[in-house]
This record gives C-alpha cells, structure tokens and sequence, in this order.
C-alpha cells in the first residue's frame, strides 16, 4: 500500500511538471522516485562491483537467489533500468541486470574497448564474482542482443539458454532504411539536445507508454553529456558482426528464444531471418504492433512468451 501510494504521489508530481521540456529540480527529483518506485515494485536492489580493472559496474538484482540466475542486458544508449518494468513480471527467476561499461552509473572510460566480446568478458567476471558463472540464463536487446550472442559464443558450457530481443550485430541482414546516410557524428541515437531525445524516444517504440516531457527531457541529460562517448561505442559496434559467433551457440544447441517487433525503426524485422538461418534451433517469435523495446512496450507478452520457452525448455 505504501508502494501504491507514493506511484500515486510521484505521477501526481509528474503531471505537474508535464508541460516543461526543459530539466528541472522538481522533475529531477520525481523522476528518481519514480525510477526507484519502479524498482521496489520489482523488489531490484541497486549495487554495484569493481572490475578487475578498476572501473565500476553498477547492477541491479533482486532477491530471489534460489531462482535460477538470468541476466539482463540493455542496448545501445539504454541502461539498466530497460528491463524494471518486466522485472516483477520475471520475479521467479534471479535477476542480474547490469549497467553495460559506457552505460548509466556504469564507469565510462573513452579509452574502452565496447566491442560484444570485451563487454561479455566484463559481464562474466561480475557473474563469477556472484557465483553463477557456471549455469547462467541470457538475455539482451538491440546491442545487449549482440553481447548474449558474444557471451555464449565465448562460454557456451555456461549458458543455459539465450534470449535476443530486436537484435544488433547481425549486419548482413541490412540496415534500416532511416540510417542509410547516418555516420556516429549524425545519428539519430547519438543525442545533442532534449529535442533530439523526444524524436528518438518515438523512433524507438511504435506506441510507446506514456512519459511526460519533462521526465524525458531528464533521462535525456546522460546521453547529452555523453554525446562523444556514444559516438566512440557506435563506431565500435557497427563493426562488430557476431554472426560467426551464432554458428557457436548453433554448434552447442544451445535454446534460444528470438524475439522482434515487427515495427522496429532502428535494426529491419527481417534481421531475425537471418538470426534463424543461422540459429536453425532456435524459436522466433514475431510481435505485431510493437517497436525495438518489446518488454517496455509490450511487458506482459514479451514475459508469458519467455516464460513459456523457459518452461518448454525444461521439459
């Protein structure tokens, strides 16, 4: 009841501020309450570990360490509060959702190398510092897709089952037509202004939920700030095509869940053509009406449908 009541108050504040576009004080502070509000809904504790290398790795995780372990990983600008909304949704599972390196409270060293196998490397040491290393559930969207492919590629002993959502890294199926001409320095997802956001954020989803103008023109502010950093980890990943990666989760059978909105805008539905021929054993599910993000745009859905494959898996 508790819970319910501040939801009520924080979109309360929110409408209050929904007629501004400009980041505020008060839009600051109820955006962080709704943001943590969401995040006890689903029972996510906010931690964080040090790499090997000296740079941060923020998380979330939730309690149910009986479960088995499945980790989250968010795509290119997001972070790890993509994967809050279908969090309670996937409640019987223990979450791990991580900030990528470059990514929300995530260290952001220019320097770093982005690529899906050195970003894989990283997730796997925060696994083996947990302890589930040796039997871990994937799953990822967009450029997290690319990394669980990378992940499984390079530890495919450990990986229990993929779960690749709208998809990057597989190139030669094409790319969408509205960044034929884009180059990381004139991009749609590489932001400079609150403007640029709100356009991005409807390039995104097909019919996304509703999030007054003033919230987004929070979330905007990190990608602003960190307009040449993205620019650096786009490069990177545009040229890092994991198809030949594919053929290794192929070669150990190891159950996959393919999952597309069939009004994607940023990576052509016909992407996951190619994921199939390449993953022959794996499960393609197509989602009508739903842009790049299903489990922000579509949560129940996008949940009983991998709920489902887990299930059939364990058959």
């Amino acid at each position: 009841m508790l819970l319910k009541r501040l939801g009520l108050a924080v979109l309360f504040s929110l409408s209050m501020v929904g007629c501004t576009t400009a980041p505020n004080s008060l839009a600051v502070a109820t955006t962080q309450k709704l943001i943590t509000y969401e995040r006890n809904k689903s029972d996510l504790d906010a931690k964080a570990f040090t790499l090997a290398s000296g740079e941060k790795m923020a998380y979330l995780e939730n309690d149910n360490l009986a479960g088995e372990p499945l980790i989250l990983i968010h795509g290119f600008g997001g972070n790890k509060d993509n994967f809050t909304r279908i969090a309670d949704k996937l409640e019987g599972y223990h979450l791990i959702i991580p900030d990528l390196l470059g990514f929300g409270d995530s260290s952001k060293p220019m320097s770093a190398d982005y690529r899906a196998n050195a970003q894989a490397q990283r997730l796997h040491e925060l696994l083996q510092a947990k302890g589930v290393a040796s039997a871990i559930h994937v799953g990822g969207n967009s450029m997290g897709g690319s990394i669980s492919v990378a992940y499984a590629a390079m530890y495919p002993e450990s990986v229990e089952s993929l779960w690749l959502l709208d998809s990057a890294g597989f190139w030669s199926a094409g790319i969408h037509e509205a960044f034929e001409d884009a180059t990381p320095d004139d991009n749609p997802l590489v932001i400079d202004s609150t403007e640029q956001y709100f356009e991005l954020y409807k390039l995104v989803m097909f019919d996304p939920p509703y999030i007054p103008r003033s919230v987004q023109a929070v979330f905007a502010q990190d990608s602003i700030v960190n307009r040449e950093l993205h620019k650096n980890i786009l490069e990177q990943i545009i040229e890092d095509n994991v198809e030949e990666r594919a053929k290794v989760v192929t070669k150990y059978n190891i159950p996959t869940l393919i999952v597309w909105g069939e009004e994607d805008n940023i990576i052509k539905p016909e992407t996951a053509e190619l994921m199939s021929e390449l993953m022959p054993h794996a499960q393609v599910i197509m989602m009508p009406g739903v842009g790049h993000v299903p489990m922000i745009e579509a949560v129940e859905q996008t949940a009983d449908d991998y709920k489902n494959f887990r299930e059939g898996i364990n058959r």
